[in-house]
């Protein structure tokens, strides 16, 4: 199952999987005319401009732009790569990739390290029900105030004195191999074998299609560290996992924000008092990539930290990471818990209902950005209010150009009196444009030509592409238009979705991508006497180039007999050409 995926077993994908199905059953759709309507999940708005099309198998926000097939939903909804994403449509269609050829190391490997990971958990689990130190460890959560059934939920585990774990590969090297390779087991200064995890209580990490990949383990009793997570490997990259996703993915979109915190601990204890949309970090500051999976979610992230300085230090920290991450309508929050809390104690003490109601009050980012700033400054002072602006203006350049951007410029002129060299450098009419939606682009008839074809790839067996296109070979988006019409051609059956499935990873896909997108206010009828039309069009337009390089070339020298009689007959098929569209119109 290793090499290239063969384009023909794509196809096949495509043509089994329902794209209305899929996206259904992650994102609820509603019927809207001949195609289902929802708001879209890549941004955030209020009104439905998420549009997926059944008969094109083709999704298309026209808030976003974001568009493309069930290969494309799946690789942005779920983060998936393009691999991952034909596994996951080729198991719910039942199809089984072809096998193209010998497997690669790493195709062999991680699924062998998630086996081994997966019979670590078994066996960790398995020890907090029946070792002798498992009374300890019941104890120890129940001091914490979890349930047996919040820690079935979260699988949590046991791992015991000494190196049990270990033990159970028998003295196989094979097995200590993906054991070490695993994070499970390292080897110290004498080469002996040792259980990384030992006399903890063990929170296995997930990834976010729920297979095992890490562990966190707690000490039970004195000890150091008091959590240690697993080390990085084949499959767990910290900066990339969050503890929890994979379960609290749909809590999240439906409560329209997440919950970051520090610890395991505090996400186990926030679900076990109904708050199901935590998760966490995994001993690493926030990251761009855990931003962009949350965010993919819901518009909204809520940052949980100790008040005391080191909290907000990581949350200043946090939020350098989150600026430039801020378009489409994002917001970062900030709850700053009182001194000696975390959401642990908190939520224990409190309640769940009241950690909520503290979450609402969470500090804004440009709150929290303008008031640390303006505390390491005297704003009473001219040269005060002046360094804010100099301390502002990096930070302010990260965010993404757009609303945001522009009302903490605005911001910053309130509290400093001082215009930012960005605002002073556009021109009052150009800001007035760029808070106003500027019209779609009308397209050539080059680019419509292949527009429609994309959208109803059926046309390109019933119009052919008119002969004379080829005098003129180097007119922009031709040889798009050739290739997107002898693939449709060639293969029918062909949908909007499977079409772009042919272009991807080109330099042409993001064109096409627009293209297939645009919206020509068209009824599916009207779809073969628009392209024909197109096509008319484009034919008119290669005579009219030809005729014109002929006219140039009269003007400089003789023309021969033979080039004198295609001038003509050029000029008459031009005027029957006229003649044709006038009667097409008709």
């Amino acid at each position: 199952m290793s090499g290239r995926i063969p384009r023909e077993f794509i196809d096949e994908l495509l043509a089994r999987a329902d794209i209305v199905d899929l996206i259904d059953a992650r994102l609820p759709l509603t019927k809207a005319g001949r195609d289902f309507k929802a708001c879209c999940p890549f941004h955030n708005e209020k009104t439905p401009s998420f549009t997926v099309s059944q008969t094109k198998q083709f999704y298309h926000c026209f808030g976003c732009g974001a568009n493309g097939s069930a290969i494309s939903f799946l690789m942005e909804f779920e983060h998936l790569s393009f691999r991952e994403a034909i596994e996951e449509l080729a198991q719910s269609t039942g199809l089984e990739i072809p096998d193209t050829g010998p497997a690669r190391a790493e195709d062999t490997l991680t699924p062998a390290l998630l086996d081994t990971l997966a019979d670590a958990n078994r066996f960790f689990k398995d020890q907090l029900r029946h070792h002798e130190m498992s009374a300890e460890a019941a104890r120890y959560l129940k001091e914490r105030g979890l349930s047996g059934e919040i820690a079935a939920l979260f699988e949590l585990g046991l791992a015991p004195p000494g190196a049990k774990l270990s033990q159970t590969a028998r003295g196989e090297n094979k097995t200590l191999d993906l054991m070490t390779k695993a994070g499970l087991v390292a080897r110290d200064d004498n080469n002996r074998v040792y259980d990384r995890f030992r006399s903890r209580v063990i929170f296995p990490i997930h990834d976010y299609k729920g297979r095992v990949v890490a562990f966190g383990g707690r000490i039970l009793g004195d000890g150091e560290p008091k959590y240690l997570n697993s080390p990085e490997t084949p499959v767990f990259q910290k900066r990339s996992e969050l503890y929890n996703l994979h379960r609290a993915r749909s809590n999240i979109a439906q409560q329209g924000h997440s919950i970051v915190v520090e610890g395991y601990m505090d996400v186990v204890a926030l679900a076990q008092h109904g708050i199901e949309h935590a998760v966490a970090t995994l001993g690493t500051a926030t990251t761009p990539r855990h931003l962009e999976r949350l965010f993919r979610l819901a518009p909204s992230i809520i940052f949980c930290f100790d008040g005391d300085r080191a909290g907000r230090t990581a949350a200043w920290r946090a939020l350098e990471t989150a600026l430039p991450e801020l378009a489409g309508g994002r917001q970062i929050s900030f709850l700053f818990l009182p001194d000696g809390d975390d959401p642990d104690s908190l939520v224990r003490r409190e309640g769940g209902a009241s950690f909520s109601a503290l979450a609402t009050k969470a500090t804004s980012l440009p709150d929290f950005l303008f008031e640390k700033l303006s505390a390491e400054t005297d704003m009473d002072r001219l040269d005060g209010r002046a360094r804010l602006v100099e301390l502002a203006k990096p930070l302010l350049a990260k965010i993404p150009e757009g609303p945001l951007r522009e009302l903490m410029h605005q911001r910053l002129r309130e509290e400093t009196g001082v215009q930012s060299t960005e605002e002073s450098r556009v021109p009052k009419r150009h800001r007035a444009l760029s808070r106003r939606q500027v019209p779609t682009q009308r397209l050539s008839p080059m680019a419509t030509a292949i527009s429609l074809l994309l959208q109803q790839p059926a046309l390109a067996a019933k119009y052919t592409l008119p002969e004379n296109l080829d005098e003129n070979s180097d007119e922009p988006g031709l040889s798009l238009l050739t290739r997107v019409h002898r693939i449709a051609t060639e293969e029918a059956s062909l949908t909007t979705g499977s079409l772009l499935e042919r272009f991807r990873d080109t330099e042409e896909s993001t064109t096409l991508e627009k293209l297939a997108g645009k919206d020509h206010l068209l009824d599916d009828k009207d779809f073969a006497p628009f392209f024909s039309e197109t096509l008319l069009t484009l034919q008119e337009q290669a005579l009219g180039k030809t005729i014109n390089k002929l006219v140039a070339r009269a003007g400089q020298e003789e023309l021969d007999q033979a080039s004198k009689e295609r001038l003509a007959a050029l000029y008459l098929d031009r005027q029957s050409l006229r003649q044709r569209r006038e009667d097409h119109g008709k």
